[in-house]
């Protein structure tokens, strides 16, 4: 999952982010409005964290910005202020959510959890496709009753692969949802990420799952070998 940090705050900003990234999310992080608004015009995220009080737009603005857009990405926003007023106001904007410093992190990762979760009576724990299994809450893969292990990267990589499953996802696609946006290290390291996943989770196995659609990219489907 791909999160936006907007906070002006240099080592709060920090904290968040690094408490983000050990949480497994990919985050991008920036400390002004103006800068957050350039950021979610050029890469495509999940959800992001607004603080409403930042130079050049406020937290209000930008997400007053992407509502008027018709853009319903879910927006989490920080305040010091903790009035009645304030909040009313940033949920009236369109936030999805509001939080008050000072917060435990517990609680920012437990409120963005909410948000992005799928909308289902009973919240999703497990992905499967034919015999692979992604448990979510713990971060763990099997195959049949084997179970695999993953880096950070390439959990999230096949997160994405079999949230997508039967979709062919571009190279460009797949860099824009599992790396932020410094990334510098081109589609090549999308193949590289692609190898480790199948050395792991197609090569022991007699039934492949990820395959290569030549000039468009990656799919994880299912292939029955029925005539």
């Amino acid at each position: 999952m791909r999160i936006l940090l907007a906070e002006d705050e240099t080592s709060l900003n920090k904290l968040i982010t690094k408490t983000l990234k050990k949480n497994g999310y990919t985050v991008d992080s920036c400390f002004d409005g103006k800068e957050a608004l350039y950021y979610l015009s050029h890469a495509e995220f999940d959800a992001a964290i607004l603080d409403i009080m930042m130079p050049e737009l406020s937290g209000l603005e930008v997400l007053t910005f992407l509502r008027k857009q018709g853009n319903s990405l879910p927006v989490l926003l920080l305040t010091a202020r903790d009035s009645i007023e304030d909040r009313v106001l940033g949920l009236d904007s369109g936030a999805n959510d509001y939080l008050i410093k000072p917060f435990a992190f517990e609680e920012l990762l437990a409120r963005l959890r909410v948000l992005l979760r799928t909308p289902v009576t009973v919240p999703l724990t497990f992905l499967e496709l034919a015999d692979l299994r992604l448990d979510l809450s713990s971060r763990r893969v099997f195959r049949g009753q084997e179970e695999i292990t993953l880096s950070a990267k390439e959990f999230s990589l096949l997160e994405y692969l079999i949230r997508n499953a039967g979709i062919v996802l571009s190279r460009e696609k797949i860099e824009q949802h599992i790396w932020n946006y410094d990334f510098e290290g081109g589609s090549n390291v999308i193949d590289v990420y692609i190898r480790y996943l199948r050395k792991k989770i197609d090569d022991p196995y007699p039934s492949k799952l990820i395959h290569t659609v030549r000039g468009a990219g990656y799919v994880l489907k299912e292939v029955s070998h029925d005539n």
